[in-house]
C-alpha cells in the first residue's frame, strides 16, 4: 500500500513471507520507509540516499504516449516504491554527511543478486547523478543510463523528458548569475 503523505510517500506492505536479515554492516531497506523522492527515503534513524543515483525533479513533466503531462518525479518515485516491495533491497553506507547518508543496495531477483541503482537507471526512470564537474559520480551508472536511452527504456521513450542533472546544473548557474 502506498500512502501520500504530502511531499512524502510512505510505504507499507504486509509480507507472507518473514524478512531475511542484512548481514554485518548491512541494513534492510523494507516497506515501511518514507520516500522523500525517487532515490532519498527515512525510517526515523536516519536519511538515506543511493549513491550516484539521480531520480527526476517533482514538478517537472513529460508527456506520455496519451499526450498528457505527467509528474517526472512521481514517476522515479513510484518505479522505487515498487522496487523496495518487490524486493526489500540490502544497502551498506558508503559515504555519511551529516544529516544523509548515501547508501548503495542490491536487490535479489530471480534469486540473482543485482545493484539496485543499476537496475533503477536501466528502468529508464532514474539517471546517473553527476558531480560538480559534471561527470558521473560512478561510471557503471552511466553505462547504465546510455543503455536504457539507447533501448528507449521508461522515461526515454518520451522525447521531453530531461535528465535531471541538467536542470540542476542550469539552476544553480542561474542561482550563481543573480
Amino acid at each position: 500500500m502506498i500512502q501520500s503523505r504530502g511531499m512524502a510517500i510512505r510505504v507499507a506492505v504486509f509480507c507472507a513471507e518473514p524478512a531475511i536479515a542484512a548481514p554485518d554492516g548491512y541494513f534492510n531497506l523494507a516497506p515501511g520507509v518514507t520516500l522523500e523522492s525517487g532515490e532519498t527515503w527515512s525510517d526515523g534513524a536516519g536519511r538515506y540516499r543511493l549513491f550516484g543515483v539521480q531520480a527526476c525533479l517533482r514538478g517537472t513533466t513529460f508527456t506520455n504516449s496519451m499526450g498528457q503531462k505527467q509528474d517526472c518525479g512521481e514517476a522515479s518515485l513510484a518505479v522505487f516504491a515498487a522496487f523496495i516491495i518487490d524486493t526489500t533491497p540490502i544497502c551498506a553506507p558508503v559515504v555519511k554527511a551529516p544529516e544523509l547518508t548515501y547508501v548503495m543496495c542490491y536487490a535479489t531477483i530471480n534469486n540473482e543478486r543485482v545493484d539496485l541503482g543499476t537496475v533503477l537507471i536501466n528502468s529508464g526512470y532514474h539517471f546517473a547523478a553527476l558531480d560538480r564537474d559534471g561527470l558521473p559520480q560512478y561510471m557503471n551508472y552511466a553505462v547504465a543510463e546510455q543503455l536504457a536511452r539507447d533501448n528507449r527504456a521508461g522515461l526515454w521513450q518520451f522525447p521531453d523528458v530531461q535528465h535531471p542533472a541538467i536542470l540542476l546544473g542550469r539552476a544553480s548557474r542561474e542561482g550563481a548569475n543573480q
